[in-house]
């Protein structure tokens, strides 16, 4: 893979400074930031779970009010002044 990106020249100097090409000191960052990012794979949900999510989500579908047949601009902006 190749990425270009505008490297600010703060960024490069501190490269410079610790003695690294600037492509060495991204893939240094880029080796350090991976490294802490969770490597546990996430369990997938239970059918009780999956139930209570879609009750919450389906919580205030009594609330919705019913479409019209036909949507016109003025349904739309109807709350609108």
């Amino acid at each position: 893979m190749v990425v270009t990106v505008n490297i600010p020249d703060e960024f490069a100097a501190q490269a410079k400074a610790r003695g690294l090409s600037l492509e060495a000191y991204v893939q240094e960052i880029l080796a350090q930031q991976l490294a802490v990012l969770p490597t546990e794979t996430r369990q997938p949900l239970t059918s009780e779970q999956i139930r209570a999510w879609l009750d919450s989500l389906a919580q205030f579908s009594d609330k919705i009010p019913p479409l019209p047949e036909t949507i016109t601009r003025e349904w739309i902006y109807q709350d609108h002044d």
